[in-house]
């Protein structure tokens, strides 16, 4: 098993976001942890990393802010989207007091599996991707909060939104994880009250190669829509093999696969109309995003923020506020935490229910046009110049 394992000290990097702290004071302060946990290597790491740079420019951009009453530090772990990973790495920084709560996980079922580490050990955390529901409303543990919304939102919206469109017809493939499986249900369910048709569903492994098998049977019942529950390399597989088998249905896909991955996996022909879903308004249109922006290309990432970076970044500063409010104690950062009404945040205001669930009101529509993902009022496809196939 690879592991990425890092901790960046980024207290003497405060010249980088543009602002000047006293070395003496710098060194004054004392220290705080906080985790990251993401997929940092394997298919989902362009998104982890997106997370894992998001989290890091927070902290950078608090450490260089002489109001700060702590030096924070940010300890990084690899989950490989992999829930046995996951859990041994979650319980690796929840056994570590000094570290006093974690920005955690984008793939469902490594959150389903730590949130029992977790609760366990009394760290709170902050999920910044994961949307299977039972993540925060499967248990009731305080420890467990979720700044970004969950696949029933997204899967609403997207049964409205397709129906509306003039679709019929869909078959639907999904991966057999919990993240998977959840998709395929509250998709069909919505589906079938807007209704819908799902004339075939085909569950398969994360890992699998060729779709040849499933991808014939569906080109001979001719769906109107291909839905695809899953995350961004099994998404690149399907959409190719569909392009080599001749299928013409629309592609839609969920916010696993609204990554530049998935684009670059394709290629930008058969990326080309492509859609996803993801919770919340467009940070770039939110107060703070172009600052959110600039600030991250300043720092010069190798890797851009993705679909969910801004989800990190707001998920650090929530944790980064209550340390500052309450200091560096596990239990007292719940209390703030738990308590979170209406903060502005990069991706709007937080409330968190009485599940540490995000309310989220808006899920914000994607189609890929011209090799990029374009909020869907703002593409050509949403202003009528431009059409999705079969229509």
């Amino acid at each position: 098993m690879r592991k990425l394992i890092t901790v960046l000290t980024t207290g003497v990097l405060c010249a980088s976001v543009g602002m000047t702290v006293l070395a003496g004071s710098a060194m004054a302060k004392d220290v705080v942890k906080l985790a990251f946990v993401g997929p940092l290597t394997g298919g989902n790491s362009s998104i982890g990393l997106g997370g894992r740079n998001s989290a890091d420019l927070a902290v950078r951009m608090r450490n260089a802010d002489p109001k700060s009453k702590y030096t924070y530090e940010l300890v990084i772990q690899d989950d490989e989207c992999r829930p046995n990973v996951g859990v041994q790495v979650a319980t690796k920084i929840a056994a570590d007091n000094n570290i006093v709560a974690g920005v955690t996980h984008f793939c469902s079922a490594v959150a389903m599996g730590t949130v029992g580490v977790y609760h366990r050990f009394g760290m709170p955390a902050v999920v910044w991707g994961a949307v299977l529901p039972e993540i925060t409303y499967g248990n009731n543990f305080k420890e467990i909060h979720r700044v970004n919304g969950t696949m029933i939102n997204q899967s609403e919206v997207a049964a409205k939104f397709m129906t509306g469109q003039g679709y019929k017809k869909w078959a639907i493939i999904h991966d057999t994880t919990d993240y998977g499986k959840g998709h395929n249900k509250y998709f069909s369910d919505f589906l079938h009250k807007n209704g819908g048709s799902v004339l075939a569903t085909f569950g398969v492994t994360a890992d699998q190669q060729d779709f040849t098998t499933e991808l014939t049977k569906i080109r001979e019942m001719k769906p109107d829509v291909i839905y695809f529950g899953g995350l961004t390399p099994l998404g690149v597989r399907i959409r190719t093999q569909m392009a080599k088998l001749g299928i013409k249905a629309q592609f839609e896909g969920t916010s696993g696969i609204m990554s530049e991955a998935y684009i670059q996996g394709v290629g930008k022909e058969l990326g080309e109309g492509s859609l996803a879903f993801i919770e919340g308004a467009p940070w770039e249109k939110l107060p703070g995003g172009l600052a959110f922006k600039g600030k991250y290309i300043q720092q010069k990432y190798s890797e851009p923020p993705e679909a969910y970076g801004p989800f990190a970044f707001a998920a650090t500063n929530l944790i980064i506020d209550a340390v500052e409010q309450v200091g560096p104690n596990r239990k007292k950062v719940l209390g703030v935490l738990n308590a979170t009404k209406n903060v502005d945040t990069l991706i709007g205001k937080v409330t968190f229910d009485d599940h540490g669930q995000n309310i989220v009101s808006l899920v914000t529509k994607y189609v890929v046009e011209d090799g990029k993902w374009q909020v869907w009022e703002d593409s050509s496809y949403g202003k009528g110049k431009k059409k999705l196939s079969g229509l």
